[in-house]
């Protein structure tokens, strides 16, 4: 049976997410149904630490939180530190929302500095390596179009020490009706306790918002909250990839549908927008056959960071709640054709200077030369498209 079939039941409250796994075959499977979900949405923050890091030649945005003019304490968002050897790198961690708490020249070498912050930190595994005495640090910082250089120190003081790996947060399926694959496995929880299942959320329509993966170690299952035979299950990892918090209020606006109308992602800061272009990422391939030629008018009074500008292009060309990239390169792959709308056309920017002025210090061009702005416009150029900023 089609897993769409499974969308309508006959209770008080509709069904909100599927539960899917593929068969042997890579046919898509039916396990089940819900009402809810709870802990979907969540903020994993590691514990804050401080850290120095010694002999910096700080770049970027590194140099500019550092200038005298700045700020007295510059937020970085993430660094990261790429630890080297003198041939190769040995391990990568992510400094989580990191803040510069004090900069004071170096001991032994004047020109450098070394830099006191606290952050969160992130690692893929334990360090498992022997430090070399001739080893030095990469540090990068992560932005909206990508990880840029931000200078190299010598050591990291606090980096290279065990960390516990936090808990994993469980996911509580609520009024839950099981199909047989999903009652086999509450029957026998262990057999299937490292196995995936895919997770897919609905709008009051059926149509599938987002798919999560998840794993299908069983913690609990109990007679549903909600009554009937429905039960609620508890899974002991709900999986690193959650959307975050601020997501919530995105996903209830594409509930009701898939949006109708423009400037819709507008209200929300520029991590919500980023969380809106994934759902928009959901129905790419349904986007129709290309169509060349023509003219697009492009709202950009709301265009102030790099998800809007990407929002506000997508609504232009493939209209409200279409997908035309995320971020720079996979805008420039949609250009390629395959997305419903194809070079040669013409665009025309409206109140383009709102991005310009907004998005002056943002840089995407290999070379460094360009800002975002002109980097898009010229790519657009490039591949046949007349644009036009009013």
């Amino acid at each position: 049976m089609r897993v769409a079939d499974h969308v309508a039941w006959e209770r008080d409250f509709p069904v909100r997410y599927l539960l899917v796994r593929e068969d042997e075959d890579g046919e898509t499977e039916y396990w089940g149904r819900c009402a809810g979900v709870e802990g979907l949405f969540l903020d994993k923050v590691p514990p804050r630490e401080v850290l120095t890091l010694h002999g910096c030649t700080p770049t970027g945005a590194l140099r500019d939180a550092l200038s005298p003019a700045g700020e007295e304490t510059g937020l970085l968002g993430d660094v990261c530190v790429e630890v080297w050897d003198e041939q190769q790198p040995l391990q990568w961690w992510t400094l989580v929302d990191t803040a510069v708490l004090a900069c004071r020249p170096n001991r032994t070498d004047p020109a450098r500095v070394d830099v006191v912050v606290g952050a969160g930190v992130q690692e893929d595994h334990a360090w498992q390596h022997t430090l070399p005495a001739s080893a030095h640090c990469r540090l990068f910082v992560r932005t909206s179009v990508g990880v840029r250089p931000a200078g190299h120190c010598t050591r990291v003081d606090g980096l290279f020490r065990a960390r516990v790996a936090p808990p994993p947060t469980p996911l509580h399926l609520i009024g839950c009706e099981a199909a047989e694959p999903l009652l086999a496995v509450l029957r026998r929880p262990r057999k299937w306790a490292r196995n995936w299942a895919e997770l897919r959320a609905l709008d009051r329509h059926g149509r599938t918002m987002y798919r999560h993966h998840v794993y299908l170690g069983i913690e609990e299952a109990r007679p549903s909250v909600l009554g009937g035979t429905l039960v609620d299950i508890t899974l002991t990892d709900g999986g690193d990839d959650r959307p975050p918090l601020l997501a919530r209020p995105v996903w209830e606006t594409w509930r009701r549908g898939v949006p109708t109308t423009r400037n819709q992602w507008a209200p929300y800061c520029e991590h919500g927008r980023a969380e809106w272009l994934d759902l928009t990422a959901t129905g790419m391939s349904g986007q129709g056959p290309d169509r060349s030629g023509g003219s697009y008018w492009l709202d950009g009074r709301f265009v102030t960071d790099v998800p809007g500008l990407h929002c506000a292009m997508a609504e232009a060309l493939v209209g409200p709640g279409g997908y035309f990239g995320r971020e720079r390169n996979a805008f420039e792959d949609c250009l390629n054709g395959g997305f419903g709308v194809a070079p040669p056309f013409t665009l025309i920017w409206h109140d383009a200077e709102v991005a310009r002025r907004a998005l002056a210090g943002t840089v995407s061009d290999p070379d460094g030369k360009l800002g975002y702005v002109e980097d898009i416009v010229r790519l657009l150029e490039r591949r046949g498209v007349t644009v036009v900023l009013q």
